[in-house]
Parts: C-alpha cells; sequence; structure tokens
C-alpha cells in the first residue's frame, strides 16, 4: 500500500516530516510522497525519517495554478528539491500566498471575525499561513464550530472571505517542475470543474506541455471517476498515481493510505514513474 499525496506542517497539515512517517509505519504503508504546497523545505526531514522507518521516500511538491472555472493543481513528483531556480520560483508563489492571506483578514474582519495575525500564526508556528490556519483560529474564537464550517461558510471559494492569489499558469507549473527534473501530474482533477469533453481537451493541452500522469486514485473519485481517469491516463499514455491528499487533524475521518477506508493505490505507480526518468 502506498500514498504519493500528503501534507505537513511546512504548507498545511498538522503533522511534521517525522511524524507523517510514524503514521505511514502503523499504518504499513510502503511508500509515501510529501507533497506540501508551493514548497520542499520539509523534504529533508522526510526523506531522512523515511529511510530510517526502512520506507520508500519520494520527493515531491503540489504547486497552484490559476486556472477558471475551478481549480487546478500540479504535482511534482521525483523532482531535485535542492535546484536553485525551482526554489526561487516556489518562493515568488508562496509570497503570493501571504498577499492572499492580508486579504482574508481583511475579509474576515469586515465580517465581524476580528483575529489577529498573532492568533493565525500560533496555528501555523514558523510555517507557511493558509486557510486552515485561519479556520483553527476561527475555531479556537467560537466563530464557528469545526473547520468544515469555518470553509463551507467562509473560506472556500467563492464564499465572503475568500481571496485569491497569484499563481502560475499551468503550463508554467510544468515546465518548472519538469526543469527540476521532476514529473508533473494532474491532481484531483474533479476540482477543474470540467465536464469530460473540456477535461480531455485539457489533458491534451497539458500532455503537449510534458504532462505525465494524473491523479486516478483519490478518496473524494467514487467508482465513475476512477474508471474516468484510468480510460483518459490510458488515452493519453499517462503514469495513473493515487494518494490521500492527507493533512492530519484537519481531515480525522481520512487515513493515510487507505482514504475514507476502501481506497487502494496500486504499489507499482512508484515504479512505473521512475520508468519515466530521463536517462
Amino acid at each position: 500500500m502506498i500514498d504519493l499525496h500528503m501534507h505537513s506542517i511546512f504548507s498545511d497539515g498538522t503533522q511534521t516530516p517525522e511524524e507523517l512517517i510514524d503514521e505511514a509505519v502503523r499504518a504499513d504503508v510502503s511508500a509515501v510522497a510529501l507533497t506540501d504546497h508551493d514548497t520542499v523545505k520539509g523534504l529533508p526531514r522526510f526523506l531522512a525519517a523515511a529511510e530510517r522507518n526502512g520506507i520508500a521516500g519520494v520527493t515531491g511538491v503540489e504547486v497552484s495554478t490559476s486556472y477558471a472555472p475551478g481549480e487546478m493543481h500540479v504535482l511534482g513528483y521525483m523532482i531535485n528539491f535542492k535546484d536553485r531556480m525551482f526554489a526561487s520560483q516556489l518562493e515568488w508563489i508562496r509570497n503570493a500566498r501571504h498577499a492572499r492571506n492580508e486579504e482574508i483578514l481583511h475579509k474576515l474582519h469586515r465580517l465581524g471575525m476580528h483575529l489577529g495575525w498573532d492568533e493565525v500564526r500560533s496555528f501555523a508556528g514558523d510555517h507557511v499561513i493558509g486557510r486552515p490556519h485561519f479556520a483553527l483560529a476561527m475555531v479556537a474564537r467560537g466563530y464557528v464550530t469545526s473547520t468544515k464550517e469555518a470553509f463551507s461558510r467562509w473560506l472556500a471559494r467563492g464564499c465572503p472571505a475568500y481571496a485569491r492569489r497569484r499563481t502560475v499558469s499551468p503550463q508554467e507549473a510544468l515546465e518548472v517542475i519538469r526543469d527540476a527534473d521532476g514529473l508533473p501530474v494532474l491532481a484531483h482533477p474533479f476540482t477543474l470543474n470540467a465536464n469530460r469533453l473540456e477535461l480531455r481537451r485539457v489533458i491534451k493541452e497539458l500532455k503537449d506541455f510534458g504532462l505525465e500522469g494524473i491523479e486516478v486514485y483519490y478518496p473524494q473519485h467514487n467508482a465513475d471517476r476512477t474508471r474516468e481517469y484510468l480510460k483518459l491516463a490510458a488515452d493519453f499514455d499517462l503514469v495513473p498515481t493515487g494518494g490521500t491528499d492527507y493533512h492530519g487533524a484537519m481531515t480525522p475521518d481520512l487515513k493515510m493510505g487507505r482514504g475514507f477506508g476502501s481506497l487502494r493505490v496500486p504499489d507499482d505507480i512508484v515504479d512505473r514513474l521512475l520508468a519515466r526518468k530521463p536517462a
């Protein structure tokens, strides 16, 4: 059993890289990828902990892109996370996240939820502040009863406190990942909010720019979606990847490696990705 999509405290997860590996050991997961949002700062600790515990650690990242009418994230696997240009590009994206956070805080104030930066930052520690940390601060203040309510009423796309942020284009995201010797994979395709014809068109375009895979096995993909994405992977010669999008306590019902209980990511996917790496 493997899990190629998870987040640590270096983006919007609640566990350290080492704690993620401890969880992988308990869950009997044999291969894992850390795919923090727009940062690779947790990877050295993650890989070291994986090696100590006899687990195959895969370098990864999840890059946010500009896309409408939905959201498009691109996973990068087997990246050279020490590449300086790659680190510079990710820093530019993270700076845009800070501007977005300021806008979210301003909107919450206008809505009568007077959070301070120190309150929000206390849930992020020294790491990148994201919407989950706003949600935790809102729960602590009693503005909402759960992080789920915080997102569904206030922070999710289209809600009153939602703010867009500056991002790279999908093509630029693929280029950044490939320039770092990585393999770009389209994450959770349903978030594009595209119909079947539009999704095929988008995937064909991304394939022309170097897309190597599509996330097929995912907790929110039902049987029909999984079959549809498997066919797209076959039609466009893409590796069908998968993972839980594990965030720790932010998603308490979701378990590493198993999702909501029935997820099974094929063990051979890491080898199939490796086969795509340039010689």
